[in-house]
């Protein structure tokens, strides 16, 4: 059963046609182009939604958390044990960079964003570019130039509806403001 909320439920209305209609207006003035992002190259919109639309399918397998909490891996020995080899130490520390978080671990939107990015639905752009339209859509809903989608999804009242809701929305504005794979470079 998904969790990804209908058009007609109260989390997805917060995100409705108003908001996304202001996101790209704030798109079209923005100092950067949205819709190109290290690479140089641009990206195409359905790109960028395939990846929001994946990051919530991982949040709704493996869980939320609302803030970045770090996992133990109890095989490996703490870097602060006097007994581990520096061997030990920098394989502990190339496994936490490899891995972000193992399976099934909560993981809170940033974290998703980026394992999705590692994946085989995003890449690098595209998860730049999902952070990018996330905080359109974010200063767009608050009317505040500075507002941030992952500032707003760590509030601590904040539920996983409503981030979905936000990702469901960002997918949305990608389909429909990003650029189509035939202009795509």
């Amino acid at each position: 059963m998904s969790s990804t909320p209908t058009p007609t439920s109260p989390s997805a209305a917060m995100f409705g046609d108003v908001t996304l209609q202001a996101a790209a207006a704030l798109a079209q003035d923005a100092y950067t182009p949205v819709w190109i992002a290290a690479s140089g190259e641009q990206t195409a919109g359905e790109l960028v939604a395939r990846h929001l639309e994946s990051t919530i399918a991982l949040l709704e397998q493996d869980g939320w958390a609302r803030t970045y909490t770090p996992w133990s891996t109890p095989d490996l020995p703490a870097a602060d044990d006097p007994n581990a080899s520096v061997e030990d130490m920098v394989r502990e520390l190339i496994r936490a960079i490899r891995d972000d978080a193992p399976a099934g671990q909560p993981r809170c939107l940033s974290m998703a964003l980026n394992h999705v990015g590692s994946g085989t639905d995003g890449d690098g752009d595209t998860r730049d570019i999902a952070h990018t339209v996330l905080d359109l859509i974010m200063r767009a809903h608050t009317g505040h130039d500075t507002a941030r989608a992952m500032a707003w999804a760590e509030r601590a009242h904040r539920t996983l509806p409503e981030v979905t809701a936000l990702l469901t929305a960002g997918a949305r504005f990608a389909r429909a403001h990003g650029p189509s794979a035939a202009v795509a470079i």
